[in-house]
């Protein structure tokens, strides 16, 4: 807790107190009170007791070590890309991607004095990415901060109005904070994708529609690629989304995170990841779950 601001430090106490009443009720997910990722929490789980985490590594700890039910973890925006190297993480943790919620994001600048002081905005690298061209307009440089609402707890302990935070509204509530602008983000359809992390999925029943969240490490031969996702094609399996990334410093990126509509227990999916699993080094499913939004 001690990594937290102090304006943030009691009410962070308080969550934590009440999450370690009823860890069954508890969710964990990587902020300050008042992070974007708190307010996914509530919305997601209305009856539950979000516990605030300083790191994402902290969010899923809490999850393994059974302090909290589930984490809740962002891990795609609209405007600006991956948010967490969810397919680092979620591997070593031995969780399971149980849900995912959609959040419109909306921030403000807040600070203690006016707008026309501020020379620096303080807030997550996505944050600022996501209103980069407001604060560009504004003449305001953007300083990165682990957390959204966490800088609004700096801003307010600082004490400096020339530095003011990017946050969503209700930090500036929390922290004391004066709304200077609100509505920054750079398009309309700001929108973060998350993901429900436990430890263990539960029984699905029904027809779904579902999603299914795999990575896997193609083979080194010619064509490599193409072969693994050819039964998804075959099979007429939806693949929404497909990344590359690097292990390891090679730069050589040979595994892939990827999300399909479907499950495995639907017959086209079952062969399309058994055809992959053929053609592929090794495959890992990271979870099955409801979707939260349906897919074209």
């Amino acid at each position: 807790m001690e990594n937290f601001a102090a304006p943030a430090r009691p009410i962070v106490a308080a969550m934590i107190e009440q999450a370690v009443a009823a860890p069954r009720r508890a969710v964990a997910f990587q902020g300050a009170p008042g992070a974007n990722s708190h307010i996914a929490a509530i919305e997601a789980f209305p009856g539950g007791l979000p516990l605030p985490c300083f790191s994402f590594e902290d969010a899923i700890d809490a999850v393994k070590e059974g302090r909290a039910d589930c984490a809740m973890i962002p891990i795609e925006n609209s405007l600006h890309g991956r948010v967490a190297d969810i397919h680092f993480l979620l591997p070593e943790s031995g969780l399971t991607i149980t849900g995912e919620h959609f959040l419109p994001i909306r921030y403000a600048l807040m600070g203690l004095g006016g707008l026309d002081q501020v020379k620096q905005a303080m807030s997550h690298p996505q944050a600022l990415g996501q209103c980069r061209q407001w604060l560009k307009a504004h003449g305001i440089s953007p300083v990165s901060y682990p957390d959204t609402a966490g800088a609004a707890a700096v801003v307010a302990e600082m004490g400096d109005p020339g530095v003011a935070a990017l946050a969503p509204p209700r930090a500036a509530e929390l922290y004391g904070l004066r709304e200077l602008a609100s509505d920054l983000a750079d398009a309309e359809h700001n929108m973060t994708r998350f993901v429900v992390l436990a430890r263990a999925a539960p029984p699905h029943g029904g027809a779904g529609p579902f999603m299914t969240t795999f990575i896997f490490e193609v083979k080194n031969v010619p064509a490599a690629l193409y072969k693994a996702l050819g039964g998804f094609a075959t099979n007429g399996v939806n693949m929404t989304k497909l990344e590359s990334y690097q292990r390891g410093g090679t730069f050589a990126a040979t595994e892939f995170y990827a999300d399909i509509v479907g499950s495995p227990a639907d017959a086209a999916v079952g062969r399309a990841l058994d055809e992959l699993r053929f053609h592929t080094k090794w495959t890992r499913v990271l979870g099955t779950y409801p979707q939260a939004r349906e897919r074209p």
